[in-house]
């Protein structure tokens, strides 16, 4: 562990780490975003003049406060004005649909929107449809009353009432994923949640990832992905500088990286893959970078030994859901070796965390066998908004159950091998069947669709669908992509068809998606 990890101060709350830093390294940058830093000292003041404006604006602690738009330094100034009020942050994919952002905003009840002055009009267009909002509020400055930065303009910088401070287990998130019935669902998520993890690794002494002052801390998972403001708030918490690269573009990413010294990241493997076949890349672009952090599946090793030859750096894989705050296993970097024996594994668990593989009765099961993955972290949710009969079956007594099917190894380390819950990994986000086949299901010209993943070099799976069509109708691939395109994300949508006569079943009629998965 460095020495500068080992000094650092931990501090157990946001409002308290956030007044820290502005104390002692008040004119260091904290957050770079599209040419623009902001100090610690102006992040702390900003933030506290939008925690003075949530409370104007009567929203106190426990309510919802959705945004929607890209990344920028606004978001991150909301997201500390929330952990120093108690409002819970509900960051929205500004790639939905209308119809898709109606659903979360009514679901979480937020009372107050951040936006853009691109998906303003939308954001007014479903307004009337939402009782409990009250207040939407643009981004951009050249918008009446100066947008965002107007509307907190006017606010003291002074800290909010110490007296009501929110403690670790207060409510910080409610992140939105879709259910294996296709209805996105809300995870809170607390405070303590997102340190939980690296209060256990310095309280080991471990360095399998880690954070420092001095690091330059690259972003290229939007902030309502969870792994946006996980990896966020630990450099935060470090002191170092977050970079935010405002979504992956193979060629501008990779000129990020190198011009602006990064130090360290936060990527799935298809995006290395990208930035490995950019024209001319090679050792000189990746100088400054000492450690890579990756998840969504393990690292084929062909790539892992192009990295290791071209970037010259750590690497370390995470494995974790929206439940567990985004890790909850880690394979280290001393088992990143070519031609080692664990490079297929997800990880280990943690000191402070255990994991166990069980049967369908819920016993656990030995060294080698499958069975589902189950998690007792530290960092787990409080549970789903509004939907405790879910909660109550997916966290039974501690233990998380991922819907995960692996097993582990006599040292330890977990396989994942098939995914319970069918999700699709598509760059990084997740994609489920259920909620596509349901938007196809209501064309008329289909009969029935089933919804797999399937690899793709660059975004790690791609979806396509298995479609049957009704007697005498005969969709196309163009029509089926037009009819999606006001239904569903971009991301979400098949970019691959396929039209057969039948579907595979089990005896019972379930259809058989690992069959559709091995075909060609």
């Amino acid at each position: 562990m460095s020495q500068a990890t080992e000094t650092a101060v931990r501090l157990p709350t946001i409002a308290a780490t956030a007044a820290h830093h502005a104390g002692v390294r008040p004119d260091a940058t904290a957050v770079e975003c599209a040419g623009r830093g902001v100090t610690f000292r102006d992040l702390h003041h900003r933030s506290n003049r939008t925690a003075h404006a949530l409370a104007a604006a009567d929203v106190t602690a426990g309510s919802r406060v959705a945004y929607l738009a890209r990344d920028t330094e606004h978001y991150y100034d909301l997201l500390l004005a929330c952990a120093k009020t108690g409002a819970v942050l509900v960051p929205v994919d500004p790639r939905l649909t209308p119809g898709e952002v109606e659903h979360v905003l009514r679901d979480s009840g937020a009372v107050l929107l951040v936006t853009d002055a691109e998906r303003l009009p939308g954001a007014e267009g479903i307004r009337p449809a939402l009782a409990a909002l009250r207040t939407v509020i643009c981004l951009d400055e050249d918008t009446p009353h100066g947008g965002f930065p107007g509307w907190t303009a006017g606010h003291p910088a002074t800290d909010p009432d110490p007296g009501t401070a929110p403690g670790p287990g207060q409510p910080l998130t409610q992140m939105y994923t879709s259910g294996t019935t296709g209805a996105p669902k809300g995870v809170v998520l607390s405070q303590g949640s997102y340190w939980a993890i690296n209060d256990l690794l310095a309280r080991h002494r471990l360095d399998w990832i880690d954070w420092r002052p001095d690091d330059r801390i690259l972003h290229v998972l939007p902030g309502h992905h969870i792994g946006g403001p996980w990896w966020f708030l630990q450099g935060f918490r470090a002191g170092g500088v977050n970079v935010l690269g405002q979504g992956f573009e193979g060629g501008r990413t990779l000129r990020t990286i190198r011009d602006a010294g990064i130090t360290t990241t936060l990527m799935v493997p298809s995006m290395l893959q990208v930035l490995l076949d950019e024209p001319g890349v090679g050792p000189a672009d990746f100088a400054g970078l000492r450690k890579v952090v990756y998840g969504g599946s393990p690292m084929p090793e062909a790539l892992l030994r192009r990295c290791l030859e071209t970037m010259g750096c750590e690497f370390a894989q995470i494995f974790g859901l929206t439940e567990t705050c985004a890790s909850a296993l880690c394979l280290p970097p001393a088992d990143h070796v070519p031609g080692g024996p664990r490079l297929t594994a997800a990880g280990r668990a943690y000191p402070g965390v255990a994991v166990q593989v069980v049967d369908r009765a819920g016993e656990p099961l030995p060294a080698g066998e499958v069975g589902e993955i189950l998690l007792d972290t530290p960092a787990v949710m409080d549970g789903y908004w509004n939907r405790p009969d879910e909660t109550a079956r997916t966290v039974v007594d501690s233990w998380l159950h991922t819907g995960d099917a692996g097993f582990l190894d006599e040292d330890g380390y977990v396989y994942v091998r098939d995914r319970i819950k069918d999700v699709i990994l598509v760059a990084g986000e997740n994609v489920y069947p259920a909620e596509v086949e349901n938007a196809l299901g209501t064309h008329p010209a289909v009969a029935e669709v089933a919804v797999v993943g399937v690899p793709d070099r660059v975004r790690g799976e791609a979806v396509r669908a298995y479609v049957l069509a009704r007697p005498g109708e005969r969709p196309t691939a163009h029509a089926l992509r037009t009819f999606l395109k006001d239904r569903l994300a971009d991301y979400k949508s098949p970019t691959d068809y396929a039209f057969v006569d039948t579907l595979p079943r089990t005896a019972s009629g379930k259809i058989l998606r690992r069959e559709l998965r091995g075909r060609s």
